[in-house]
């Protein structure tokens, strides 16, 4: 301990200032020799050429980086022209892509991801080119400048959280290819066709005709029902004296009927399937058809379906279930349906004795209509007396 307090304590560090490395101001020195107008002339020199050496450099390795992001982004939005990516754009309906919606889309998001790209190589390679003529043509240290910056982008990142969200999900969206113009998705707060995607929100056009701007950073979960391919489902309700059997065999000869016709023929990528008895509810059986077609022409094909389900069923009678319910009425009075000048209907009027018995039923604490002879089932001196 004694040691240690005897020993003398040491220098603070200094930051040590070096001289940049001037190889043309050297050879000028060298040629012209030394002297202050000279010196100065020299100097300037020097510092313009690293600075106009820095940027040719750098506008040289932009150039470079940017073609190849093109050349890039030229081959990402040309479908591949392989077997299996035929095979499966002809299997969901799309025919040639190079002509279609799909090649669009595709188009879209590289040409987006492609700009993003580039941007953000131009940003890091002029920022680089700053520090390099910072550094070697005026000699500066940039220790205290990096760490300034990065003190300025911890606080621009906690002032932005919400921007900066917005865009990062924004380039993992497009990256991922979740959704794209023309898309129909639900998104939780809104849902309907997709008009416009950004890196930061996304335009949605829902059914009644309004624009929701939905930010990126704020969608959780996305459901795309327009992608690759979609499916019609349908439950048919029927009423519980048809044959099921039947019933089946007639909604899918309708809906393949509907396939095999040319103007639908495109829209249905596979053949109608009836999967079976869906629920058994209050008033009807529920039979379940399943149409695989086009993606976003689900609903219209459901429609049109349904509409010659319903003249079907009208040409072979069979009727729509409705909601049946069966009424009692129950009076103690004749009553009139109808109007006046209908006769008084001639109902059952309960005698004396049979009010008797629904008294003393009530006194027991049985609410349930009392049989029509109580008198064999209790006998008098098992009912209680009447006050």
């Amino acid at each position: 301990m004694r040691w240690l307090l005897a020993q003398e304590p040491e220098e603070p560090p200094s930051i040590e200032m070096v001289e940049p490395a001037r190889p043309l101001t050297d050879l000028l020195d060298d040629w012209l020799g030394d002297g202050p107008l000279v010196s100065l002339l020299v100097g300037a020199i020097d510092i313009i050429a690293q600075i106009v050496l820095i940027v040719v450099i750098t506008l040289i390795v932009v150039a470079m980086l940017r073609r190849v992001i093109r050349r890039a982004v030229g081959r990402a939005s040309t479908p591949q022209s392989s077997a299996t990516g035929k095979g499966l754009r002809r299997k969901v309906g799309l025919g040639d892509a190079s002509s279609g919606g799909y090649s669009l889309r595709r188009a879209q998001r590289a040409e987006a991801l492609g700009a993003l790209a580039t941007s953000s190589v131009r940003v890091v390679m002029w920022v680089l080119a700053l520090f390099l003529i910072l550094s070697n043509a005026f000699g500066i240290n940039l220790a205290p400048l990096v760490a300034g910056a990065g003190i300025l982008g911890v606080a621009i990142g906690f002032g932005a959280q919400g921007l900066v969200r917005d865009f990062i999900t924004g380039v993992f969206m497009l990256a991922e290819d979740q959704y794209g113009v023309g898309d129909i998705i639900d998104a939780g707060e809104a849902s309907g066709v997709v008009e416009g995607v950004t890196l930061r929100t996304t335009r949605i056009r829902d059914v009644t005709g309004t624009l929701w701007h939905v930010p990126n950073g704020v969608i959780t979960r996305v459901g795309n029902m327009s992608q690759e391919w979609a499916r019609a489902l349908l439950d048919i309700a029927v009423p519980y004296g048809t044959d099921v059997d039947v019933v089946s065999d007639l909604i899918l000869r309708v809906a393949t009927d509907m396939a095999e016709e040319p103007e639908y023929n495109d829209l249905f990528l596979d053949v109608p399937e009836i999967w079976g008895v869906e629920a058994l509810g209050d008033d009807s059986v529920d039979v379940r058809l399943v149409i695989k077609t086009q993606p976003g022409q689900q609903w219209a094909i459901a429609r049109e379906v349904r509409r010659r389900i319903k003249n079907a069923f009208d040409a072979a009678e069979v009727e729509i279930p409705f909601p049946q319910r069966t009424v009692w009425l129950r009076t103690e009075q004749p009553i009139s349906l109808g109007g006046p000048e209908v006769a008084d209907f001639e109902g059952a009027v309960p005698d004396p004795p049979a009010l008797d018995r629904a008294r003393q039923a009530a006194k027991r604490g049985d609410t349930s209509p009392p049989p029509g002879d109580l008198d064999e089932v209790l006998p008098d001196d098992v009912l209680p007396d009447e006050d």
